[in-house]
């Protein structure tokens, strides 16, 4: 019972909610707002993981600098994903983008001298990793302690959820305007949209631009929080916790979405430090897969009875 009622595990369990914030938002601007159903946003978040680790550790990069190059590179991979298959039909878009997020995998879990390998970051450059692109990251982080007088774990906390709300408001403004009212037309009736005159190719890659800049956002945070990561950190499983949030919260709203967040971080971070019965019966494996258990039946739940979910609205709805 100590652990749960610790500031240090509702800390850990807020900052994953707010990169999750930030990396579901993503999938809410794609799916809920523009229609696109992309099952591979996990691609994003490891471009921009990498690609600031990368740059920092073999470039000796400024890590800011690296941090928006990452979010570049992330855009790029949009737009180079997006030319060739905005096109497609709703189901083979879906297949390409998981197809693709994995592809990106098997070249960072191979390519052992660019990215660590299979060992990941901890294989970059040896030891000294953390230091070399943590470092500027932590003096920072430092700063930010001093100013509000909290430990590490508050700083990060009320980091990640300034800019997780911070995006979060940003898109809300973004969908009140003539440019977020064409991409909500486009989900409802694309042909109907380009009736009107609006091109809807360029509107969609812009939605798949933005969503990807917020998936590489939570990238960043993510390399962060956990100076460590691997390939295997960004599998599929990834990208559907993110629908998860955005099905949690409710579609095609954006405050919706830290809601969604906050309920996913309690009973998928907040499980695995659950010490208490029933709980304490079961080994860590065993929870593990409970906490996919319960998340699972919460979804089904909804599904059966708020299908719009928490927060949404049933005008919203487009799944058909």
């Amino acid at each position: 019972m100590s652990t749960i009622l610790s500031f240090g595990f509702w800390s850990f369990v807020g900052i994953v909610a707010g990169i999750y914030t930030l990396f579901a938002l993503g999938v809410q601007v794609q799916f809920g707002f523009a229609g696109l159903l992309n099952f591979g946003h996990v691609a994003f978040m490891g471009i921009g993981a990498y690609g600031m680790a990368i740059l920092v550790v073999k470039e000796h990069w400024n890590m800011w600098l690296a941090a928006g190059c990452g979010v570049a590179l992330a855009l790029l991979a949009a737009l180079l994903l997006g030319l060739p298959t905005l096109r497609l039909r709703a189901d083979y878009f879906a297949i390409v983008t998981i197809a693709f997020s994995e592809i990106l995998r098997y070249v960072a879990t191979n390519e052992d001298r660019l990215t660590g390998g299979s060992q990941g970051t901890i294989n970059l450059a040896g030891v000294g990793v953390a230091a070399q692109y943590d470092g500027a990251w932590k003096s920072f982080l430092g700063h930010v302690q001093d100013a509000l007088h909290v430990g590490s774990d508050g700083a990060m906390l009320i980091l990640v959820w300034a800019v997780a709300l911070a995006a979060v408001a940003a898109v809300w403004a973004a969908m009140r305007t003539p440019w977020g009212r064409v991409l909500k037309a486009i989900r409802e009736d694309e042909e109907a949209a380009a009736s009107l005159g609006r091109n809807v190719f360029a509107y969609k890659l812009q939605a798949l631009a933005l969503g990807a800049a917020l998936g590489a956002i939570a990238g960043l945070f993510y390399a962060w929080q956990f100076s460590f990561f691997s390939p295997d950190d960004f599998a599929p499983l990834l990208t559907f916790f993110a629908w998860m949030i955005v099905i949690l919260g409710g579609l095609g709203r954006a405050w919706t979405v830290p809601v969604g967040a906050l309920v996913f971080g309690v009973l998928f971070a907040g499980t695995r430090f659950f010490d208490f019965a029933p709980f304490s019966l079961l080994s860590g494996t065993e929870r593990a897969y409970l906490r996919l258990m319960v998340i699972g039946a919460v979804i089904v739940g909804l599904m059966l009875f708020r299908p719009q979910g928490i927060l949404g609205k049933r005008e919203e709805m487009v799944l058909e």
